[in-house]
């Protein structure tokens, strides 16, 4: 694939996302996609069938390889999506508190010029550690827990309940970097020869 051919667009506005893929695409282009992150079905169903539908909305409007990704959070089968208050993200957090957790992150990889689309789930389980009431509270009041699936972010204040992770810690921050990057391959776009020639 040639550098013209192998133009990625990320379906994101999250400056996470942005961020990590930043890193190997210095020439990112970016587009928010308009669907209602709404879906059915398991957890791991929900995020596939969301990106495949955040990278078809952006292939509409923009043209290369369009990757899109939706990460949730899940306590026994039971999504927890982004806290739509403060005590929505207190609740999310004692429901943590003291076990595990699955994140997941559907990815799709939607090439507008051949059609064809590639979709994947990568799952990691967390620990933390059990919470003190103070500890809760300490933490909303930093206000990290907007705009994050399960009401915290594992590269901020939060890491200091994680006990310990199973899986790709990328893939808790929202962008499962090695999934990613073996999906790109099958395209011909490899980010590690994109950073070669940057």
């Amino acid at each position: 694939m040639s550098e013209r051919d192998c133009r990625i667009v990320l379906a994101s506005g999250s400056p996470r996302r942005i961020e990590l893929l930043s890193r190997f695409v210095p020439s990112i282009v970016v587009m928010r996609s308009h669907i209602e992150e709404v879906a059915a079905g398991p957890p791991d169903v929900q995020v596939r069938v969301l990106a495949e539908r955040k990278a078809r909305d952006v292939g509409q409007r923009g043209a290369g390889l369009i990757v899109a990704a939706d990460t949730m959070v899940a306590v026994n089968g039971q999504v927890l999506g982004k806290p739509s208050s403060r005590e929505d993200a207190r609740a999310m957090l004692r429901r943590m508190s003291g076990r595990d957790h699955l994140v997941l992150t559907g990815l799709c990889v939607l090439d507008t010029a051949t059609g064809r689309c590639e979709l994947a789930v990568e799952s990691t389980k967390v620990w933390f550690r059990s919470l003190t009431e103070q500890e809760v509270e300490a933490y909303l009041s930093l206000d990290e827990y907007h705009d994050k699936a399960g009401g915290y972010g594992i590269q901020g204040a939060a890491a200091l309940f994680v006990e310990r992770i199973e899986g790709d810690y990328y893939n808790v921050i929202g962008l499962p970097l090695c999934r990613l990057g073996r999906l790109l391959e099958g395209f011909g776009c490899g980010l590690l020869e994109r950073i070669r020639q940057s």
